[in-house]
């Protein structure tokens, strides 16, 4: 197994918080009102935000340019309608992609009027500025394994990102010990839900890990896991 001497907790209690009563949301990253120097981000991931939305409520339309967006949904049933004409739900199973580039203004809302909607929304730098603005979904299932759910060149049935990031989805039953060979040198790994073991760092639910100068990534989970593994340049 390889030495994760280079690797950094987060865990989820350093994570800033804010609660707006219709949201709920942590950031494992600066983000709004809530700054730590010492967490801008991890190479070209910039944001981490669990939230959680009421019934019924959600973010109005609002812009967003020279970013890639993914939304990871946890629970619930989340709408997205954008100036590009996409109109959808996003489910559990999913993962949806949005590359603002030159520009879009978009709305996400609460599907439901009953239940709340539980998701991750990421932000990535682009390698590219300016580009076209483009929109992706899939539906992935929920079959237990590692699956790459995103990467530049969309292999293997990933979505296409604008950024040189490969993000795998870990959805894990307890004593299962996958590893990840790394594309690059530097990885960032968020649990959303579970117990997970990360070359030998136990990490929880909320928790983050950065890690440098590896090549594989050895997974034990220790009950359901669901995590996301991002695959990053060097340099970061």
């Amino acid at each position: 197994m390889e030495s994760a001497m280079n690797a950094q907790i987060r865990p989820s209690s350093a994570r800033g918080h804010a609660n707006h009563g219709w949201l709920d949301s942590h950031h494992s990253f600066s983000f709004g009102s809530w700054h730590n120097p010492n967490a801008m981000g991890f190479g070209p991931l910039r944001v981490i935000n669990e939230d959680v939305v009421q019934p019924g409520r959600g973010f109005g339309t609002h812009p967003h340019r020279d970013m890639e967006i993914v939304s990871y949904v946890l629970s619930g049933h989340l709408g997205h309608r954008d100036s590009e004409g996409n109109n959808g739900v996003i489910r559990p199973g999913e993962v949806q992609l949005m590359s603002a580039g030159t520009g879009i203004t978009h709305s996400e809302m609460n599907g439901s009027n009953s239940e709340p909607v539980h998701f991750l929304q990421i932000w990535l730098f682009p390698t590219e500025a300016k580009t076209k603005p483009r929109y992706a979904q899939k539906d992935f299932g929920q079959q237990p394994g590692l699956t790459l759910v995103a990467s530049p060149d969309g292999r293997d049935g990933s979505l296409v990102i604008g950024s040189n990031t490969d993000i795998h989805r870990a959805l894990l039953t307890a004593g299962a010990s996958p590893t990840v060979a790394l594309r690059q040198q530097h990885a960032y790994v968020h649990v959303a839900s579970g117990t997970l073991d990360v070359n030998g760092s136990r990490l929880t639910a909320g928790d983050g890990m950065s890690l440098s100068d590896v090549s594989t990534l050895s997974l034990t989970a220790h009950d359901d896991v669901n995590a996301l593994i991002f695959d990053l340049p060097r340099g970061s």
